[in-house]
């Protein structure tokens, strides 16, 4: 039986390997088991950077809505606490948005949590 030899496969997997590995530097982007090494890195570190990114996004909501509230006399707590007792369903995401292009509206939604809170 004839010895199969993985040339072309082979030269197809370097190739996209090395391209991945574009505009590294030195044997990182030249040499494909060093490419390959820094790839498998890289790509593993980018899926886990998209899972950081929506923690990040949502620590910055929250700063953004507990600056906001301690303006209109709350903490961050106490503010979405009220809010759940008034059944206002609004995401943090709406609400960073709101305290910092619509001061006014925000204002309200804090006295209605402030009102939920005293009764």
């Amino acid at each position: 039986m004839a010895r199969i030899k993985g040339g072309l496969g082979a030269k197809k997997r370097h190739n996209r390997v090395l391209k991945l590995a574009k505009g590294y530097r030195g044997a990182r982007s030249k040499q494909y088991r060093i490419a390959k090494q820094t790839v498998m890195k890289a790509l593993s570190t980018a899926y886990s950077g998209r899972k950081q990114k929506k923690r990040q996004y949502r620590s910055l909501w929250i700063a953004r809505i507990n600056a906001a509230a301690r303006m209109n006399g709350l903490s961050y707590s106490r503010l979405m606490h009220g809010l759940k007792l008034a059944d206002v369903v609004l995401n943090r995401k709406v609400l960073a948005d709101l305290a910092v292009n619509d001061a006014a509206g925000f204002a309200e939604l804090a006295e209605l949590a402030k009102a939920k809170l005293a009764s």
